[in-house]
């Protein structure tokens, strides 16, 4: 388990230093990631033209029946292995892209998440004493993890009420048209944050894209989601408020005066969380009852 882990925090090492790497021509990393070229070496863009290439050739298979409690969706390399969608898949694809890990598609309901503390961390369906797991509604955009991160419930962020981390991968909102797969990979880009309080812990959410939307191009930032489509960001802070009324609970909060960050704190967001990610797997931080493997 230890080699494995060193392994991982190689490859997170690796992806961290992409940016100083963009200026050497196109790199390649077979069954790993490629970088968005557009007719040579990779150019440094603030807006995305062209498409991270990516090939990881990742499969997924499901193993029970889905809203059952022994579901899972496993992921397997191209050699059959077993991998982990939150350790083994890199976040970075280079160019300010990222890999998005599909646990919810949108307009559906069921509670699908990671389970962080199983061998391989498949998806399953999340249970609250000993039953499955619904939202009271259905969820409007595709939602998921970005792998290689992690929020440290150890930690405390001064930027965002000393709040501590909610042990968890960091979350992603993504607003483009398609509906997602369980265990679906998307090549997205951030655009914002919005910083949710959930009975105490810091539960980011980032908003980003997928790069095969046909607006893709049009979003780069905060604002562009508000021109290109407005009332979502309102929407996405006003779903995650509230889903938890219909079962008892109070409201959640959002710290950063009740806005969404701008693309920039989402980037540094990502940055922290895949630095207290590494920390993780290299055993720094002790991993509790997670799953490392």
């Amino acid at each position: 388990m230890a080699a494995a882990a060193a392994a991982r925090v190689m490859v997170s090492t690796s992806n961290t230093l992409t940016a100083s790497l963009l200026s050497k021509g196109p790199l390649q990393k077979p069954n790993s990631f490629s970088l968005c070229f557009k007719n040579g070496p990779v150019q440094k863009r603030r807006i995305f033209t062209c498409k991270a290439i990516y090939n990881p050739q990742i499969q997924t298979k499901e193993e029970g029946q889905p809203e059952t409690l022994d579901y899972r969706v496993f992921f397997s390399d191209n050699s059959g292995k077993k991998i982990s969608p939150w350790h083994d898949i890199p976040l970075h694809l280079g160019d300010g892209v990222f890999n998005f890990v599909v646990e919810i598609p949108k307009e559906s309901s069921a509670k699908m998440e990671v389970a962080t503390d199983e061998q391989h961390t498949p998806i399953k369906q999340d249970t609250k004493k000993g039953k499955l797991r619904y939202y009271p509604y259905n969820i409007h955009w595709n939602y998921g993890l970005l792998p290689q991160t992690w929020e440290d419930p150890s930690s405390a962020n001064s930027e965002v009420e000393g709040a501590f981390g909610d042990n968890d991968p960091v979350d992603v909102v993504e607003i483009g048209d398609s509906r997602g797969k369980i265990g679906q990979l998307l090549k997205v880009k951030p655009l914002a944050a919005l910083a949710m309080i959930d009975e105490g812990e810091l539960d980011w959410k980032i908003v980003a894209i997928s790069l095969d939307d046909p607006r893709a191009s049009l979003v780069n930032d905060v604002d562009d989601v508000e021109k290109h489509f407005p009332g979502t960001l309102t929407a996405i802070r006003d779903w995650f408020r509230d889903y938890k009324i219909p079962d008892g609970k109070p409201a959640n909060r959002f710290a950063l005066d009740n806005k969404p960050a701008n693309k920039d704190y989402a980037l540094k967001v990502i940055m922290e969380t895949n630095e207290s990610w590494a920390k993780l797997v290299k055993r720094s931080i002790p991993a509790g009852e997670l799953s490392l493997v």
